[in-house]
């Protein structure tokens, strides 16, 4: 007798909507079918986890998006199968689910954009978990995880940011480490003017040298310093290197460290580093300028000096970078 009041209460109605009535007995089914779904899905975020760990570099992307995409199926199927285990009858609500779709497509037509946007994201390849990429109002950092609203960006002060899926794909970004290839950067210096190019070259590959980080000179690879312009108060250059790609995903520290060596270099070539300032130029002085004028000032012959010697011939890297043929 009391098993059959315990089987009553489990298959008795709880809730009953026209033909539909609920009761514990499917509530219990769907909830076995969603406790089911949950311990699959820490099982794939597990073993994505640890095979990540273990692949190379070239393979982790592959790995990652396979276990989202398998994450995604669990959760679709889950939800499906949960309706199902509840006895609902979606074709006897296809009118009212028609307008409730509708209603749910314009509150979150944002989220099903993302939610699309990330699948594009795994699926495309132009943008993996540990590429370093830069968005253009400047954000930058390494990407640790795509999801399906937002794209998880660590930042080098190990901030985790929240960009939109929809904003990785539909603004400009520059992927500093797409198909782990090294990549030149530039550092702007400048010293004062009359300074020895050849000295301030000489200076600017030792510091480069000096930077641990510096990858050794190859033929498409290698450090070279040009001339960019000339200041009011200086001659600009530029230390043109290629960092390592550890180095490049700290680009405020790698460029710290090229100017803090620089510094040391030019202050040891006895280089002077320029400060603003204005020089008053007297073109003619007595008839006579420069030296002359002076000496006409003074009341003393002006001797004329010897002939300079011949300049030697200065190295311009800009001119053979130019010239050179782009690596395959």
């Amino acid at each position: 007798m009391q098993a059959l009041d315990i089987d009553a209460a489990i298959s008795g109605p709880l809730v009953s909507i026209g033909q539909y009535s609920l009761t514990l007995q499917k509530l219990f089914a769907a909830g076995i079918v969603l406790a089911i779904a949950i311990f699959v899905i820490w099982l794939i975020r597990t073993l994505t986890a640890r095979g990540l760990d273990r692949v190379g570099a070239g393979r982790a992307a592959t790995v990652y998006v396979a276990g989202q995409v398998a994450r995604y199926v669990v959760v679709i199927a889950a939800l499906a199968a949960a309706v199902s285990a509840l006895g609902v009858d979606l074709s006897a609500l296809s009118l009212f689910a028609g307008a409730l779709g509708v209603g749910i497509g314009l509150g979150l037509q944002d989220v099903v954009k993302n939610f699309v946007y990330g699948l594009i994201l795994l699926f495309d390849g132009s943008i993996e978990v540990g590429d370093f990429v830069e968005l253009d109002d400047g954000t930058a950092g390494l990407v640790v995880a795509i999801g399906p609203r937002a794209t998880t960006l660590r930042t080098n002060d190990a901030v985790d940011m929240l960009v939109p899926n929809a904003n990785m794909l539909g603004d400009k970004l520059t992927n500093w480490t797409r198909n782990r290839v090294a990549r030149r950067v530039h550092i702007p210096f400048s010293v004062a003017h009359g300074s020895d190019k050849e000295k301030v070259r000489a200076a600017a590959l030792e510091a480069a040298r000096a930077v641990p980080f510096t990858q050794p000179e190859t033929p498409d690879t290698r450090t070279q310093v040009w001339l960019t312009g000339f200041g009011d108060s200086s001659l600009d250059f530029e230390l043109v290197v290629w960092p390592s790609l550890d180095a490049v995903k700290r680009p405020g520290s790698m460029k710290a460290a090229y100017n803090w060596a620089l510094d040391d270099a030019l202050r040891k070539h006895g280089i002077e580093i320029p400060f603003p300032q204005q020089d008053v130029r007297v073109r003619s002085w007595f008839g006579h300028e420069g030296e002359a004028g002076v000496a006409a000032a003074a009341g003393r012959a002006f001797a004329e000096p010897d002939a300079e010697p011949p300049r030697r011939a200065s190295t311009n890297d800009a001119a053979d970078d130019a010239t050179r043929s782009q690596p395959e």
